[in-house]
């Protein structure tokens, strides 16, 4: 795999589909939609779907690839694949609240170990580099030339002062009463998948999720996670977190920085 190659890519598609979900943001009066499962689409996350999709398809022609607005045509059987998220966060973009990402990930036997999270409302850009190294990148975000660079990494907790991150749209008595457990200095409320790159720069400790998630949700911000040391765990039994489950499909998890005493259920 060239993930030099990879990532340049990836930081592109993410960036031109932030481009082609502001635009819409822009209007209006946007078209809204419910899916199937009552879960929200609009007309960004299709346009974002389309532009990531082709690009995608284009540059790497050999490697799965499953995305969100294409559920139907998932492949599940192999072991390296690319998995996107067109636009996470739709509740937010529609209430117009600004924490919504573009996640594109790699995930190879499991383990998500590339990725780019894209919050272009909140003018922040999150990726891996090809060696696995978080960054975050300075505006004005250019698809074509990298801009001013900064290696990311998780903070080292205090147990008796935690700073802990849960979801915005999302959060209810469970996740309240699991936060509970921690000694808490203080706890912030965001959505989409910038909750794992908050822990990554070491503006959050702790991103419990005690709810229904999909791989592609999650998956570049655990890779923006791992790359700045921090660890993604299943909440049950504190078990490395996988990918390529049946119906990418999540159970709960925790995202954490090391040190972090995790508590039990």
């Amino acid at each position: 795999m060239d993930y030099t190659a990879l990532m340049v890519e990836l930081r592109r598609a993410a960036i031109l589909a932030g481009e082609k979900i502001m635009e819409i943001y822009a209007v209006e009066d946007f078209e809204v939609r419910a899916k199937s499962d009552s879960s929200p689409v609009t007309e960004a996350d299709e346009a974002a779907d389309a532009l990531i999709s082709a690009r995608l398809r284009s540059a790497f022609p050999d490697l799965a690839l499953v995305t969100e607005e294409q559920a139907d045509s998932h492949d599940q059987t192999a072991s390296t694949f690319l998995i996107v998220d067109p636009l996470d966060g739709t509740k937010e973009f529609v209430k117009r609240r600004g924490d919504f990402t573009v996640n594109i990930a790699l995930v190879e036997n499991g383990v998500p170990v590339r990725g780019v999270v894209y919050a272009p409302a909140k003018g922040r850009l999150f990726y891996t580099d090809a060696d696995g190294q978080s960054l975050e990148e300075m505006g004005p975000f250019d698809p074509e030339t990298q801009g001013e660079v900064t290696p990311i990494s998780v903070r080292s907790p205090d147990n008796a002062a935690l700073y802990v991150v849960a979801s915005k749209s999302h959060r209810d008595a469970a996740t309240d009463d699991y936060i509970a457990k921690y000694a808490v200095a203080d706890l912030k409320s965001a959505g989409s998948s910038l909750k794992f790159c908050l822990v990554a720069t070491g503006e959050a400790d702790l991103y419990p999720r005690l709810g229904r998630t999909m791989e592609w949700d999650t998956a570049a911000g655990d890779a923006v996670l791992r790359g700045a040391g921090g660890q993604v765990v299943r909440f049950e039994d504190h078990a490395p977190f996988d990918y390529g489950k049946p119906g990418f499909a999540n159970g709960f998890f925790i995202a954490h920085a090391p040190g972090v005493e995790l508590k039990a259920p």
